[in-house]
C-alpha cells in the first residue's frame, strides 16, 4: 500500500490522539486531501537525521480551525504501525514525501500479572516525583498508554513502537523503568545531601 507521509521527530502510537498545528505548504497540501477524500496518511519517525522505517498510520478525528492563510489545527489518532519499503522524497506531482508500507500486526499477548508490575513501578516512579496516575491494569494495550509518561527517550519510545507484542514491549517498558528509577532515587539522594550541606547533624558514634 501507497502511503503520503508526514515525518516528524515523534513517535506516535496506535490508539494514541495527537494534536497537530498545520503550516509548512506541503502539509497543508497532505492534509487538504486527506481531508478532502477521507483518507489516512502515514507519520514515519524522524530520528539521527534520518527517516526510519517503523512508523504509523494516522486518521484525522477533527479539523479543529483553519485559519485565513491557509494553516490549520487537527486532531489525529494512530491507527495501524507500517514498516516501509520504498521511500519516496516526494510523491508523484506532490509536494510530500510517501512510500509504500506493509502494514504490522500488533499483538496483545499480556497477562494481569506483567500489566500490575508495571502499574507498580509507575506509582513508585510517581511516588517519587510526587505527582499522581490514573492508568488501569486491565487496559488494552498498556504499553501504547504509558509510553509517552514515564520519562523515555525519543529512541526508546521508538524502540517500543517497533516491538510487535504487548509481551514483549511491557517486558522492555519494565527494564527502562527500573533505570529511571534508580535515577530519580538517586537524584533525590543528592538533593538531600545538597540540602544537609552546613546544617548540624548528629552522628551515631562508629564501633570499631
Amino acid at each position: 500500500m501507497t502511503l503520503p507521509f508526514f515525518p516528524l521527530n515523534i513517535v506516535v502510537y496506535p490508539y494514541e490522539t495527537l494534536n497537530l498545528h498545520i503550516f509548512e505548504p506541503r502539509y497543508r497540501q497532505l492534509i487538504g486531501e486527506s481531508l478532502s477524500n477521507h483518507s489516512n496518511f502515514g507519520m514515519p519517525v524522524f530520528l539521527d537525521n534520518a527517516v526510519q522505517e517503523i512508523g504509523t498510520e494516522v486518521r484525522i478525528k477533527e479539523l479543529v480551525k483553519q485559519y485565513p492563510d491557509g494553516t490549520m489545527d487537527i486532531k489525529v489518532e494512530g491507527t495501524r504501525i507500517f514498516q516501509i519499503n520504498d521511500f519516496f522524497q516526494t510523491m508523484p506531482g506532490k509536494l510530500y514525501a510517501g512510500g509504500n508500507v506493509s502494514f504490522l500486526p500488533i499483538e496483545d499477548d499480556s497477562d494481569i500479572i506483567a500489566r500490575t508490575k508495571i502499574l507498580e513501578q509507575i506509582s513508585e516512579l510517581y511516588r517519587l516525583m510526587k505527582v499522581q496516575h490514573h492508568f488501569e491494569a486491565k487496559a488494552p494495550f498498556l504499553s501504547y498508554k504509558i509510553a509517552h509518561k514515564i520519562g523515555l527517550s525519543l529512541v526508546q519510545q521508538y524502540q517500543v513502537l517497533s516491538l510487535l507484542t504487548e509481551s514483549e514491549r511491557l517486558d522492555y517498558i519494565s527494564g527502562c523503568l527500573c533505570q529511571i528509577i534508580n535515577i530519580v532515587r538517586e537524584t533525590e539522594r543528592a538533593k538531600e545531601i545538597i540540602r544537609m550541606n552546613g546544617h548540624f547533624r548528629k552522628f551515631d558514634p562508629l564501633q570499631f
